[in-house]
């Protein structure tokens, strides 16, 4: 008989929006997106009935509807509501982890998520979609045929339905916008790769320069000490966290001053992307985007820094 989940009370989620809030703000985050955090917290915490069940019930009224929610916040309302946890608390603390990703997956639990990460050594979602198509991810022990296609299935829907929705909404010229720092095309509902590699750049140079809050990451860190530098930034409408890898890949190939992993989120949608620098081939010295390197030579083709 399974145990029936415990939904958080309005209480507990006006104090996990506080708390967001509270990082946000220590880590020089936008004063806009600090204070959104801070009015939806004031709401809900007067809010006569519960937020869980308003959000349990399928013909309830749509919680971005309220005053000072909004899509990102409801977001992560939902997930909270439904999960426990907040990945964007999680990762304001230092506590995000590859393992801890991939149990958000439908199918995979910790133990699983345990040995994906140890045996195949990727870090994202994205990287564990393409380890499902290539063969990878069946090759790892406990994991069939018939597993393999249900986590493939569901993650071309938790990775690509924000797609879908913005494209009903929005028709496809929305997909074709140009961005605001250099006018590449975002593509899929991205920020093009100029805005990723120009966030790569703002925070490895303010890293290198001593200018950014620091904080103390869970794993890898028995000392406590706090080194890891975080920016929060934004272009446009798109809102960007950037911290440098602190995986355990990383740590072995001496990669946590090098690789920086890009956290994005506009309109509620959120994904991340690793940047690297390249070090065979053509970008060969360049900073590059995994899994996007084709648009990436097409950018430094473009700007004659290929």
């Amino acid at each position: 008989m399974e145990t029936a989940i415990k939904y958080p009370t309005n209480e507990e989620i006006v104090e996990v929006l506080d708390r967001v809030a509270d990082l946000l703000e220590a880590q020089d985050a936008n004063t806009f997106r600090v204070r959104a955090y801070r009015d939806a917290a004031r709401y809900i915490e007067q809010y006569p009935s519960s937020i869980a069940e308003m959000i349990r019930s399928e013909s309830g009224k749509q919680i971005e509807a309220l005053p000072h929610i909004g899509e990102s916040i409801g977001g992560a309302l939902r997930e909270f509501v439904h999960t426990r946890r907040l990945m964007l608390l999680e990762r304001l603390e230092g506590q995000v982890s590859p393992e801890a990703l991939f149990t958000t997956v439908p199918g995979i639990g910790e133990e699983l998520a345990r040995r994906i990460h140890k045996e195949l050594k990727i870090d994202t979602l994205e990287e564990l979609e393409v380890a499902a198509h290539d063969g990878r991810l069946k090759q790892v022990p406990g994991i069939g045929e018939r597993r393999v296609r249900g986590i493939r299935d569901t993650l071309a829907s938790m990775l690509r339905r924000s797609t879908r929705r913005r494209a009903r909404r929005m028709r496809m010229r929305d997909f074709e916008r140009k961005t605001d720092t250099g006018g590449f095309p975002a593509q899929q509902y991205q920020p093009g790769v100029d805005v990723i590699l120009d966030v790569d750049r703002e925070y490895r140079s303010k890293a290198d320069a001593g200018r950014l809050r620091t904080i103390a990451p869970r794993r890898f860190n028995p000392e406590g000490k706090s080194w890891l530098p975080i920016l929060h930034t934004e272009r446009g409408s798109w809102n960007f966290t950037a911290l440098f890898s602190n995986t355990s890949r990383a740590h072995e190939l001496g990669k946590t001053h090098d690789w920086v992993v890009i956290y994005y989120e506009q309109d509620g949608h959120e994904n991340q992307c690793t940047v690297v620098t390249e070090h065979r081939g053509p970008l060969q010295g360049q900073r590059v985007v995994r899994g996007r390197e084709k648009e990436c030579r097409q950018y430094y083709a473009s700007t004659g820094s290929g």
